[in-house]
């Protein structure tokens, strides 16, 4: 067992350091950990298989470490909103428990300089003192730190405005403690998938032996020569015994539950092992009859039985004896050895899933150089769930966070609901001028109110940079989930990449191109008159944003750090993720450009907006030439030309959709009599024009940038 033992834990070290020559090494020496630590502590020097400094303490010395501390960037290298993962330092005793948890790194945009780290040095604050052997997750609200969910989860506090981005630390934290608990500490860890049972007290039934052995209470294995020699057919040491003589018969019970433990130890024996028995410890009953005992002559009391070990899912867990001498319980079949052996406190086992019990047997083949054999016979164990209360899966962090966010999600769904109806049939509410402007205005301040500054739902250029490099980096993109809204609206611009073009998210859904419009009515009230710029100008600078776009994306993967510096162009963070509370170079920056915007008809989404380029090229997935257009178009009427403020039509009437921003202007214009020149002339030339249908998108009606 104790060999065993020590190869899985060879396996997890090298686990370890496999992922620490991945992420790459942490900014901290020994020098730099020994500054953060009082006397009487001290630091230790790494071990070579485990990116962790020990702790050990002066006063007791030959204790061994009372604590670990490590870098999460050696351990869990989880990329963050922006792509880059956090380094936090981080502290956990011998037990399991967090002492402290200090940032070192972080790239999150919302903590660089929109709210500050403050926000998250509090948060992290929170952990001290919190225990891994229970789950811990994060809440949207703010409640009582450290308060127990429903399901004995640790609930902490979050950060408004960086939901996403501190949910995304704790799974840092809780995955680069666990390894190294895992590892150093024997800790099995909380279940992932759900909390362990836990005992009912205040179920009992005096039962049997056999009562006990019939219910499944106390499993058995009666083990033949023949079924030990089978262990060994592949082996040379096969076929030496008699088939049917008994070898042993091994006998295992779970202690903790009453209706065992009192039928087995009595009640005395019961009470003075509960009473040593620590929270989330286990013990069990083990004992052997006949020839064979599961006990060697090298055993020691207090340690643990060499022959005999405990795996659940696959993962080993250490089995040591009591020191008490049980009595035969009565009923039992004469026993050679019996054994009440328990866990560590820390083991983090499910003592109402099944258990897998195995004993070894040892052969020797050979006279000069014996090669010695080793085979396990093993015995599943699964107590009688009458035993214990199962407490309800936890849903995993990122599905809580979309539970959380049920509200604002169906109201956002609801609002893509209706847009998408408007856009499918635009007619009814585009044919009356003042109707359309209602339901545009409408959903515009819906849009910059309660899916920008509310709901957080601002997609930004970060996203594809953060894409980027968490790629770039052989990551997964995970940690989307966390962000519920934005990826809700992320899905639906995807999908409407194919149906309408890039114009229905830069129109309709982008919170900082809603607060342009709104920047453009008020310089409309304020007497501003609307400007355009030179054709040239306009053109040199649309392929800019294409320039800047690629920039980007090229400094994202191979140079991050001046990624994080340039995707400042884009105001978004300072205009809408932190609401102008930011820094007064970057808000005076987003307020120039609100300005030029009511001069210049949305000036940045139209000439230096990277992720509006972004969207250009999805846009290039449309399918349909949706806005209908009729002969005369162009020639030689001009009216929606001169009307459409995006400059999004050519003089011979084509709409250029890589530049359409879906105001449906064009569209009320078509349909209606008073407003549309072709019309009013064939009215009063007594013909009818019936309108053209809108037409299949083919290779001809596709455009180019301009």
């Amino acid at each position: 067992m104790t060999q065993r033992l020590r190869a899985l834990r060879a396996l997890a070290f090298a686990g370890l350091a496999l992922l620490t020559a991945v992420a790459g090494a942490g900014q901290l020496s020994r020098a730099d950990v020994a500054r953060r630590i009082s006397p009487p502590l001290q630091v230790g020097e790494q071990p070579v298989d485990t990116p962790a400094w020990p702790i050990t303490s002066e006063l007791t010395p030959e204790a061994g470490p009372v604590g670990w501390v490590f870098e999460s960037i050696d351990l869990a290298p989880i990329p963050g909103f922006e792509g880059t993962p956090y380094n936090l330092l981080i502290h956990i005793d011998s037990k399991g428990t967090l002492v402290s948890v200090e940032l070192l790194r972080q790239h999150e945009p919302v903590f660089l300089s929109g709210l500050g780290e403050a926000p998250l040095r509090d948060f992290l604050a929170q952990y001290a003192g919190l225990t891994l052997s229970r789950p811990i997750t994060v809440s949207t609200a703010y409640g009582e730190r450290g308060a127990r969910g429903d399901d004995g989860r640790v609930v902490l506090d979050g950060v408004t405005k960086a939901t996403a981005s501190v949910r995304i630390a704790n799974q840092t934290v809780l995955t680069a403690a666990l390894a190294v608990a895992r590892a150093r500490l024997g800790f099995a860890g909380a279940s992932q998938q759900a909390p362990p049972a836990e005992v009912r007290d205040d179920v009992y039934d005096a039962r049997s032996f056999d009562a006990l052995l019939a219910d499944g209470s106390i499993a058995h294995l009666r083990l033949s020569h023949a079924d030990v020699d089978a262990l060994f057919a592949d082996s040379d040491g096969a076929g030496r015994d008699p088939p049917d003589a008994t070898v042993t018969e091994l006998y295992v019970a779970y202690l903790n539950p009453p209706t065992i433990g009192r039928a087995l130890l009595g009640e005395a024996g019961y009470a003075h092992l509960r009473s040593f028995l620590e929270p989330g410890q286990h013990a069990w009953w083990v004992a052997t009859a006949g020839p064979d005992s599961f006990i060697d002559a090298q055993f020691v009391r207090g340690t643990s039985p060499a022959r005999l070990g405990l795996r659940q899912a696959g993962t080993p867990f250490e089995l040591r004896d009591f020191d008490i001498a049980p009595p035969p319980p009565p009923g039992a079949p004469p026993l050679n050895a019996a054994l009440v052996l328990r866990t560590s406190p820390l083991s983090g086992l499910d003592p109402g899933a099944e258990q897998q019990f195995s004993l070894s047997f040892t052969r020797e083949h050979g006279q000069i150089l014996p090669q010695r054999v080793l085979r396990e016979a093993t015995l599943d164990y699964t107590p009688p769930a009458a035993y214990f209360h199962f407490p309800p899966a936890p849903l995993p962090d990122w599905l809580i966070a979309w539970r959380e966010r049920a509200i604002e999600l169906s109201v956002i769904a609801a609002a893509l609901v209706l847009l998408s109806l408007a856009l499918a049939r635009p007619r009814w509410l585009s044919v009356s001028a003042t109707r359309l402007r209602r339901f545009r205005l409408g959903f515009l301040l819906f849009t910059l109110v309660y899916l920008g500054w509310y709901a957080q739902g601002q997609l930004s250029i970060v996203q594809l940079t953060g894409a980027v490099k968490t790629l770039a980096a052989g990551q997964t993109l995970t940690s989307f989930l966390y962000d519920p809204v934005s990826l809700l609206v992320i899905a639906f611009t995807l999908v409407s990449f194919f149906v309408w073009g890039r114009g229905t998210f830069c129109g309709w859904l982008c919170p900082f191109g809603a607060l342009q419009e709104f920047a453009a009515l008020i310089g409309a009230r304020l007497g501003l008159r609307p400007r355009r710029l030179p054709p040239a100008l306009a053109r040199v600078l649309d392929h800019g944003r294409y320039v800047i776009l690629l920039t980007l994306l090229l400094c994202a993967a191979l140079a991050p750090a001046l990624a994080e510096r340039l995707v400042e162009v884009e105001p978004f963070k300072t205009a809408i993720t932190v609401g102008f509370d930011r820094a007064w170079p970057f808000v005076l920056y987003a307020l120039g450009l609100l300005v030029l915007g009511a001069l210049y008809y949305k000036f940045f989404c139209r000439y230096l907006c990277p992720l509006g380029a972004a969207m250009v090229i999805g846009g290039k997935l449309r399918r349909f030439a949706w806005l209908p257009r009729r002969a005369e178009c162009g020639q030689p009427c001009q009216t929606c030309r001169h009307r459409c403020a995006y400059d999004a039509i050519d003089r011979n009437g084509t709409i250029r959709y890589d530049d359409c921003f879906q105001c449906l202007d064009c569209i009320g214009i078509y349909h209606d009599a008073e407003r549309c020149a072709p019309l009013l002339l064939y009215r009063r030339k007594g013909r009818r024009v019936a309108p053209a249908a809108p037409r299949r998108r083919t290779a001809a009606s596709a455009t180019l940038p301009r």
